[in-house]
């Protein structure tokens, strides 16, 4: 007898379509959503992070949203924390909860059993390597990364400075990278999970990408980094976020806006492409792809089945 608890996970590049079929899956079993976005946390970073809006819930509770200022730091040790003791609310309430989102490490932090209390830290040597980060430039560090730790590098980008610095001071004080760490943990599956990936022809992510930009552009996004730059917010872990670094160089007039949006797109497109090799080489998916089934009710039937197959659950019947 299986007594773990259940838990689906929907993941997927940005853009893929995930808000809405979380939404419609989640009323289907009743069920309730995690937020798996390592910026989603933060209040007043809406537009940017493509936060879900009160009407797109449409009555099906999320956790995980706005519970960080936007100069607090977070972690994958606090979001795999916070994310577990969720499931276990939601399933003692009877419900069925939801993993949704696209940041890879924090995903697999909670599916699997890392721990990560026992990494051992040196204050002294990660302040001189935030140090040099600011003096020499966060390429420099991202390059010293990638001559040890190339699979860490290739998925931390280089403005992710603190994340670069952690996974150098992990090798500094242990020998290993935190690639090898994490390979050394147990990989065994902590939920009874069912691990649904969402894809799509390249071209067409692409150009949802794209589009997804100009949207966001006319709902405000410039408006809202120009307030977090307005505050002075320089050196936190939030403003790495893509569609906030980017724009930040247009306000600090190293950059036109037409090429900030430009390299918007460009660094978006890069992350999604980055996520679906993280998420297939990392995780045994069952993918399903979305090139021409965004809102298709033969797609949406297809995955609820394999929900229903898969976790041995009942689908709400209408």
């Amino acid at each position: 007898m299986n007594d773990k608890e259940k838990l689906v996970v929907i993941l997927g590049p940005t853009a893929v379509g995930k808000t809405k079929l979380s939404i419609d899956l989640a009323k289907r079993f009743n069920g309730e959503i995690i937020s798996g976005d390592s910026m989603q946390v933060y209040k007043g970073m809406d537009i940017g992070t493509a936060k879900i809006t009160e009407e797109e819930m449409d009555g099906v509770p999320h956790y995980l949203i706005d519970i960080k200022n936007p100069d607090e730091p977070f972690s994958v040790a606090e979001f795999q924390e916070l994310v577990r003791k969720q499931i276990t609310d939601i399933t003692l309430r009877g419900k069925l909860p939801f993993l949704v989102g696209g940041t890879g490490l924090y995903i697999q932090s909670v599916l699997n059993d890392y721990q990560f209390s026992d990494i051992p830290s040196d204050p002294e040597f990660r302040s001189r390597l935030e140090e040099r980060a600011k003096i020499e430039g966060a390429e420099v560090l991202h390059e010293e990364l990638r001559k040890v730790d190339s699979e860490s590098a290739e998925r931390v980008h280089p403005n992710n400075v603190r994340r670069v610095i952690r996974a150098l001071e992990i090798f500094h004080c242990t020998g290993k990278t935190m690639t090898d760490y994490l390979s050394e943990q147990a990989p065994e599956l902590l939920y009874d999970t069912a691990l649904i990936g969402l894809t799509m022809d390249r071209e067409k992510l692409y150009s949802r990408i794209n589009m997804r930009v100009d949207i966001m552009m006319e709902q405000g996004l410039l408006k809202e980094v120009k307030k977090l730059h307005e505050q002075e917010l320089r050196e936190c872990q939030s403003i790495q976020a893509i569609g906030y670094k980017e724009l930040y160089l247009y306000f600090d007039d190293k950059l036109s806006l037409e090429d900030a949006i430009e390299n918007l797109k460009q660094n978006s497109r890069r992350y999604a492409k980055r996520q679906l090799t993280w998420f297939r080489n990392k995780l045994n998916v069952e993918w399903f792809d979305m090139t021409e089934s965004i809102g298709s009710s033969k797609k949406f039937a297809e995955i609820s089945n394999y929900i229903e197959g898969k976790l041995q659950v009942k689908a709400n019947t209408y």
